[in-house]
């Protein structure tokens, strides 16, 4: 499935891949990581995603920006809600997701809507991530949110809007972010009565994209390892589940 290329306001590249068969469909704006510009990289995983009948948006972003990538990273969240329409995408029914650097980025959407003027996404995925260092996209710490019982005044304010479900994705042969960085936010949320939902493919940092990392370019490519054919498929799953709103585990 070949990805439709489109640019924010702000002329940074954005990836399209739509479902098969037309019609309106739930949308995913998923997040690389640290790499700049590297939206190409999240292509194996986003068709397998799309092929599950959700629009994914794959943008690219610059971590080495003056502000860590967080106008390019709000800059395409914007565009997802304004234009997911015109690739098919339900814009009211959105998610947000990240890997490894994009991860912490992602999720901490469901948790400050005070930062993003009262956004709510319809879920939330991390992948591979990290959640005791500040997000690029609020500059505030996941776990530091948490900690905070998301303070008085925004749990007040946002009392009467349900949880928003957090999905995590970690394989557990990660050597680049240990899987337990999942695994303990998955338990933080869980105490603080979030809706949380981890699932850990036996493959490794790259493989939850169902790709490898390769020397010599310098950056991942796809891959054809079962474990990574495993990792890759279980977060296409869970990217999918999540749009259409199946959070049990």
């Amino acid at each position: 499935m070949t990805g439709t290329l489109t640019r924010t306001p702000a002329g940074k590249a954005v990836d399209v891949y739509a479902p098969p068969g037309g019609g309106t469909a739930p949308t995913v704006l998923l997040w690389h990581g640290m790499g700049p510009d590297e939206r190409d990289i999240m292509r194996p995983v986003a068709e397998a995603a799309a092929a599950q009948g959700v629009v994914v948006l794959v943008p690219d972003w610059r971590s080495d920006a003056p502000d860590r990538g967080a106008a390019h990273l709000l800059g395409s969240l914007a565009f997802a809600r304004e234009r997911a329409a015109d690739f098919g995408g339900d814009p009211g029914r959105l998610v947000v997701a990240g890997w490894s650097a994009g991860a912490g980025a992602a999720v901490v959407t469901a948790l400050r809507p005070d930062l993003l003027g009262g956004f709510r996404p319809m879920a939330v995925v991390g992948i591979a991530g990290r959640y005791d260092v500040p997000a690029r996209t609020t500059g505030s710490v996941p776990v530091e949110d948490l900690k905070e019982g998301l303070k008085e005044d925004l749990a007040e304010e946002f009392a009467h809007a349900a949880p928003v479900p957090v999905l995590l994705v970690h394989g557990t042969e990660d050597d680049q972010v240990d899987v337990r960085s999942s695994r303990e936010f998955a338990a933080a949320l869980h105490t603080h009565g979030l809706p949380v939902r981890l699932e850990e493919p036996a493959t490794d940092h790259a493989g939850v994209l169902m790709s490898a990392y390769d020397p010599e370019l310098g950056r991942l490519r796809a891959s054809s390892a079962e474990h990574a054919l495993t990792g890759g498929r279980t977060t296409a799953r869970v990217l999918a589940a999540a749009a259409k709103g199946i959070v049990a585990p």
